[in-house]
């Protein structure tokens, strides 16, 4: 009489060796390919995005001149009055009231204001 774990043992055997010897390689391939695909949508839907907003972010910081309104990453609201140096500003967030902020912690940009007019311009 044959036990019923060995017909199991027995069959477990038969699959194993029924396996054909070349389908291991294809099998790795294919096993790589939805791990591929996920970073690709990882890459589309997240990384992308983001490396484009950080680009712009950076231009719009290095674009700061004196007289735009601006909101810093804290969220106080005010005018740029004037740049000290490469990474320093001076706000007003109020009349009379200035603030020294760090160029990188301005948030947004609220108003751009327009270059002055030369007398050039002006003429013509």
């Amino acid at each position: 009489m044959l036990d019923i774990a060995q017909l199991f043992i027995g069959t477990a055997f038969a699959q194993t060796d029924a396996a054909p010897p070349g389908g291991a390689g294809g099998s790795m391939a294919m096993s790589f390919l939805p791990l591929l695909l996920i970073f690709a949508v990882f890459y589309v839907l997240l990384i992308r995005p983001q490396q484009k907003k950080l680009d712009e972010q950076t231009k719009m910081i290095k674009a700061l001149q004196r007289g735009d309104r601006v909101v810093t990453a804290g969220g106080i609201h005010g005018k740029i009055v004037k740049l000290e140096g490469d990474d320093t500003l001076v706000v007003e967030i109020a009349e009379g009231v200035q603030v020294k902020v760090v160029r990188n912690t301005v948030g947004s940009l609220v108003a751009k204001t327009e270059p002055a007019k030369t007398d050039d311009a002006k003429k013509g």
